[in-house]
């Protein structure tokens, strides 16, 4: 059991989810960490699929999309005060941007 201040709590969550999604958005890491399972799959998957389909066909568009998303979101993340962070993202699950 830590006695950690919930506000130091929160504001690591936010540097870790910011820097998680800047470097590795297109995975969708930073939505795991936040809980928000589905939203992570769901970039994890057309990342994937989007990178497979590129060895073969079509272009890199799917990943370099998610990329994008996630580079905006790490961008958002870490942009917002640790108050607004906690309630938007923490208690108000808002789950994408």
């Amino acid at each position: 059991m830590t006695n950690q201040n919930p506000n130091s709590e929160v504001s690591n969550k936010k540097i870790l989810v910011g820097v998680c999604g800047i470097l590795l958005g297109s995975l969708g890491i930073h939505k795991f960490i936040l809980g928000y399972t589905t939203e992570g799959i769901i970039m994890l998957v057309v990342s994937l699929v989007g990178m497979a389909l590129s060895c073969l066909v079509v272009p890199a568009v799917a990943p370099v999309a998610m990329g994008v998303i996630g580079l905006v979101e790490g961008i958002l993340y870490l942009t917002k005060t640790d108050e607004e962070f906690y309630a938007t993202y923490m208690a108000g699950k808002k789950a994408w941007f």
